[in-house]
């Protein structure tokens, strides 16, 4: 089909056309990974084993934990951490807020330490009845799920 043989109304300059598809793109990546908002810090929270007496937690211990770089917690109990999926928005926002990587900086992470053998690593579930779960049943666990999750089973943990 030859331009002149399109109507009108139909026809956009290629720049026009590319415009509109990064604006389509765009989208398509916000609805992924929405952007911070400034105060914004009720997007997920933060559960642990209804067992462990600790509940509040600097962010840097949190992320620590969830890298394994930190093994145990203050009371000698090993850290037991669970993710959500890596396609899940609540996971974006507590990698960027509580990691301070992104969900492939952190995918990067584990690549790196799988491959020279030192670690695996947190398991991941498809959803917030799965995170609370594996945390009800396992000592020492801590997990991460939307801010609307009905928690039962778990205690919260606040990030000081």
């Amino acid at each position: 089909m030859r331009a002149f043989d399109v109507p009108v109304h139909l026809r956009c300059s290629r720049r026009a056309g590319l415009a509109l598809l990064g604006l389509g793109c765009g989208s398509v990546l916000t609805a992924i990974a929405p952007a911070a908002s400034a105060g914004e810090t009720r997007d997920f929270l933060l559960i642990v084993n209804p067992a462990s007496s600790l509940r509040g937690a600097p962010r840097e211990l949190v992320a620590d934990a969830f890298l394994k770089k930190r093994t145990r917690w203050p009371d000698g109990e090993a850290i037991r951490p669970v993710d959500l999926r890596s396609d899940n928005g609540v996971r974006w926002r507590f990698s960027e807020l509580v990691l301070k990587r992104s969900v492939g900086a952190v995918r990067s992470y584990w690549q790196q330490r799988i491959f020279s053998g030192r670690d695996v690593p947190p398991p991941e579930v498809d959803s917030d009845a799965g995170v609370i779960a594996f945390v009800a049943k396992f000592p020492g666990a801590v997990g991460y799920v939307s801010a609307s999750a009905k928690l039962a089973g778990v205690a919260e943990l606040a990030i000081r």
